[in-house]
């Protein structure tokens, strides 16, 4: 990947990550945590939050986070500690529908069960999707994991959220 191309567009394109997510298989099985996290910065808050030694950094700190998708079982305990809100979690449900989890820090708070607008990286509408459930803040994470089942096609692309009310 050419990180100065995704710095200097302000997101990442999914052709540029597609062969770091996980499989399909590996999707139906639950929820797995997927990192777009491609900055060498010093920064480990979800390898130190892992239980269970899913996340692993080549190099050291400033090394790029890289998920064991086996031993990840979708806690989002990486999810919760990322300052950069470069983890979402997945989940495929079944041939029509699929699981996003993405950090949301903007007002106003959408509710379980409420109907969304779907955005990708870049901020465009991709969609609709329905508010699964919500985790709140902890500590000094000031932002909600926000759990939306989405149309199956969109998992790779859906990566924030809009309230429509």
């Amino acid at each position: 990947m050419e990180i100065e191309k995704a710095m200097e567009r302000g997101y990442l394109l999914t052709e540029e990550i597609e062969d770091t997510f996980p499989s399909e298989e590996r999707l139906r099985r639950g929820m797995v945590a997927i990192i777009e996290c491609p900055q060498e910065i010093p920064c480990n808050p979800c390898v130190e939050s892992c239980p269970f030694g899913a996340i692993t950094m080549e190099g050291g700190i400033n090394g790029i986070p890289v998920v064991d998708y086996d031993r990840c079982t979708g806690c989002t305990l990486c999810a919760q500690v990322c300052p950069g809100h470069a983890i979402f979690l997945a989940r495929i449900l079944d041939d029509s529908r699929a699981v996003v989890v993405v950090p949301h820090e903007f007002l106003p708070v959408p509710e379980r069960g409420e109907e969304v607008k779907l955005l990708d990286r870049a901020g465009r509408d991709v969609g609709r999707g329905r508010v699964l459930w919500l985790l709140k803040p902890e500590r000094e994470v000031h932002y909600y994991l926000v759990a939306l089942e989405v149309p199956r096609e969109l998992w790779k692309e859906v990566r924030a959220l809009e309230v429509i009310r």
